[in-house]
């Protein structure tokens, strides 16, 4: 069995784990990556998260897990040379000496992926920054409120937003490809962190804010009711509906807490009896607790860090976790693709293990195209896509497929439309208030709008019909809805020859949980994403934000390896893409830092193990609700670091200790470096903070309320917003995608997401329907245009 990308050479010039997760989703699906470092290596091999001692004869656990199968390479500039000349793409971060622009214009086939915290141009191009600061100018240092009022915004910990850029920058290295399999033509895909971290860690803050005129949080607070003290341990709840609510109520014996009447938002009426609600928990056992939960159909977790997460029954029972050839246990793979190969835990190289076998092969060079590149600079045209996805996970993935060219049909039914119409607090007296959520706006641009009750065997003639001229199909339903009404993948290919089914379900098709309802933050309870987060002192935070997006990506990933096995084959696949899969993955180094050195990892509010001191404090500032609510992020990451922000301080007496010059005298020292710093803020403007630490070579950023992202100037120069206007919302900007391209389309954002049903008329005379049967699917209610009760049509 071929793997997909076999026959596919990247040369991987990154180094961190951005780059490193990039080139192994590549690596995995097959594509022969070769690692070119410098003579001392790439730094991460000597990383441990925990502070493990590596011996100087070995290579960190972390590294081991994302650098294997891949080549190592110590090239000399004429083996590099060669190695571009006959490569298809290479991977590229700021510590490589060669310019991603040069190679751009050198070697017009490669697809230059090139990853940077803001962009390779623009006012902050060349500023400082680290994950952490980059958490705090994109607004998830906040996130959807996160975190409470009586302390300082909490990052979101484990280096999520490393990961999730490494995804976004796999996932546009394949999209790409696609089109140079076109035409014979590259592409520089300038990918910025920060913007990879505005979609993945805040939820359309933006166009929320333009069009509502209202930020959708302006306070922090606990989710509740979260992780939460069982009387036996950690348990997670969520309500992500107020069906969910109301069910939570009836669970925990309160059932006059439920009013229909209310105006209150389910997180406001839940915040209204937390504490009643957190003593019956302290009560119950955690068994006891999930076992109601999933009898009410409430979402619900076991909390999982890397001690206890390998060994939770479903993820047994899923083989979710395989042992690296080192020893220690990783997550498989974030997906699952039948038929297709994908790359087995393979032992990563020794640095420059490979360059004399890469020095002896002789590939031939690759010529330059010979025709002008296709007047379609979007890499999924022609693609047709049925979209039967919901909420946030898969219409992320079918969003950025309907940017980039495919034609994406949103699928709904007046009875159940996406769930995303319905949670911006539109009062149902409003005209077509269904229609107003920004959020739905935000997801589903580009989209063509379809409604269909397929619960009725009209609407299931239809949908099967539909189907039947679909390239792909996603959904993310519990796998029980899909059996119940017969869309499972064997009955799928037979409607559509070669067809591709993406599934994208919370925890996967099999597994004690696979009926669980899993919304993100369950998702991030139960792999180790929550756990990280937070303060030592209290439960963990739900970040309520990354699981979602991350789970689109990963599954847009899987697809494309769907999409070329296809391509060579003819065959039809079945992807199986669980967002708990693909949250392991971003949690790995929980489970491997664990499993290789018997450490686990903690939370620890604001400071991490990459930079010291790290930590968020309150500057003079009056934000804008009026409060003395505003802060900083500051980031030392390394001593060069260290010295710029003693120079910028003035060098005062207590910055020059000689213990402060080194990474552990001042993780020894964080205490005492905090309390300086946190005086010295308190007196100043963020402005002034950042004015002076940053031209001085410091990582630092405002501490940003995430609908002021339009703000920040490198988002204005990328034009990262466009402007969409909507037949019933005012003109506002929508985020597009985390990259600037050089032969890209001008603009994402074709076509402003789609009214409900708008396009039954033209989408159902495609399938030869006549305006008399549409007509009738009408008045028997397996289509319309507003939300409303089935019918009895069966």
């Amino acid at each position: 069995m071929t793997a997909p990308l076999s026959g596919y050479t990247v040369v991987d010039l990154s180094s961190g784990i951005a780059g490193n997760y990039c080139t192994k989703l590549l690596a995995d699906g097959g594509a022969d990556v070769i690692k070119v470092e410098a003579p001392q290596g790439d730094p991460l091999r000597r990383w441990s998260a925990s502070g493990a001692e590596i011996p100087a004869s070995g290579d960190g656990a972390l590294f081991h897990f994302l650098a294997g199968g891949k080549r190592s390479v110590i090239a000399e500039p004429d083996l590099l040379e060669r190695l571009l000349g006959s490569a298809d793409a290479v991977v590229w971060s700021p510590e490589s000496d060669v310019s991603p622009r040069d190679l751009h214009h050198r070697y017009p086939h490669l697809v230059v992926t090139a990853i940077t915290p803001f962009g390779l141009d623009g006012p902050w191009h060349d500023r400082p920054a680290t994950e952490f600061t980059l958490q705090a100018w994109s607004g998830g240092a906040i996130g959807i409120g996160r975190g409470s009022q009586d302390r300082a915004p909490v990052h979101v910990g484990g280096q999520v937003g490393e990961w999730v850029t490494g995804a976004y920058a796999a996932a546009m290295t394949q999209a790409f490809r696609m089109r140079a399999l076109r035409d014979g033509h590259g592409e520089l895909i300038d990918v910025s962190a920060l913007e990879a971290q505005i979609l993945c860690l805040t939820y359309y803050p933006v166009t929320y804010f333009e069009t509502l005129g209202r930020p959708w949080r302006t306070e922090r607070r606990p989710t509740v009711p979260g992780v939460a003290e069982a009387a036996d341990g950690l348990v997670a709840l969520g309500c992500g509906t107020a069906q969910q609510w109301h069910d939570l109520c009836a669970m925990s014996g309160h059932d006059e807490w439920i009013d229909e009447d209310t105006t209150l938002t389910i997180t406001e009426q839940a915040n209204l009896h937390a504490e009643e609600l957190y003593a019956w928990l302290r009560d119950q056992n955690v068994d006891d607790v999930r076992d109601l939960a999933s009898a009410f159909r409430i979402p619900n977790s076991p909390v999982g860090n890397g001690a206890n997460v390998t060994e939770m029954d479903h993820f047994v029972e899923r083989g979710a976790f395989v042992r690296n050839p080192h020893g220690f246990m990783q997550p498989a793979h974030p997906y699952r693709i039948g038929g297709v190969s994908l790359r087995p835990p393979s032992a990563a190289p020794a640095l420059g293990g490979h360059t004399a076998e890469v020095a002896a092969e002789a590939p031939a060079p690759r010529r330059a195209p010979a025709d002008p590149p296709d007047r379609d600079r979007l890499p999924f045209s022609g693609l047709r896509v049925l979209d039967m996805t919901t909420f946030w996970a898969g219409p992320s993935c079918t969003h950025i497929l309907g940017m980039l060219g495919a034609e994406v049909i949103h699928l709904e039914s007046t009875a159940r439309p996406d769930g995303t119409r319905l949670i911006a607090g539109i009062p149902a007296s409003e005209e077509l208030w269904w229609e107003r959520s920004p959020i739905f706006s935000a997801l589903n641009t580009n989209k063509l709008g379809l409604t269909l009750d397929f619960q009725t065997d009209q609407g299931r003639d239809v949908l099967r019909r539909l189907i039947a001229t679909c390239d792909v199909v996603v959904e993310n339903f519990t796998p029980r809805v899909i059996d119940q009404i017969g869309l499972d993948f064997e009955s799928v290919r037979q409607m559509r020859d070669g067809i591709i089914m993406l599934r994208m379900p919370g925890f996967g098709l099999n597994g004690p949980w696979r009926d669980n309802p899993a919304f993100a933050y369950i998702i991030e309870d139960a792999t180790g994403l929550s756990w990280l987060t937070g303060f030592p002192d209290r439960t963990p935070f739900e970040p309520y934000s990354v699981g979602d997006p991350n789970a689109g990506i990963h599954a847009l990933n899987a697809l494309l390896l769907a999409l070329e096995h296809h391509r060579r084959t003819g065959q039809a696949v079945l992807v199986e893409s669980a967002m708990a899969d693909a949250a392991l993955n971003i949690a790995a180094e929980q489970v491997i830092e664990f499993s290789a050195y018997g450490a686990l990892l903690q939370r620890d509010g604001n400071r991490g193990p990459a930079a010291a001191p790290q930590n968020i404090y309150r500057c003079a500032d009056i934000d804008e609700f009026g409060r003395p609510d505003s802060w900083v992020a500051v980031a030392v990451a390394t001593d060069a670091h260290w010295t710029a922000l003693r120079d910028a301080l003035g060098a005062p007496e207590w910055t020059a200790a000689e213990a402060l010059t080194t990474h552990a005298g001042r993780v020894a020292q964080h205490d005492l470096i905090d309390e300086r710093l946190a005086d010295w803020c308190a007196t100043r403007s963020a402005d002034d903070i950042v004015e002076t630490l940053w031209p001085a070579g410091v990582p630092v950023a405002k501490v940003m309320q995430p609908h002021r992202q339009t703000e920040l100037p490198q988002l204005q120069h990328r034009r990262f917003f466009e402007y969409v206007g909507h037949p019933v919302n005012p003109p506002a900007p929508h985020s597009t995608l985390p990259i600037a391209l050089s032969r890209g389309p001008a603009e994402f954002h074709r076509a402003a997401a789609p009214m409900l049903g708008e396009h039954n008329h033209e989408l159902l005379a495609q399938l030869g329907l006549t305006p008399e049967d549409i007509a009738v699917l009408e008045d028997l209610g397996v289509i319309g245009t507003e939300p409303g009760s089935r019918k009895v049509a069966r």
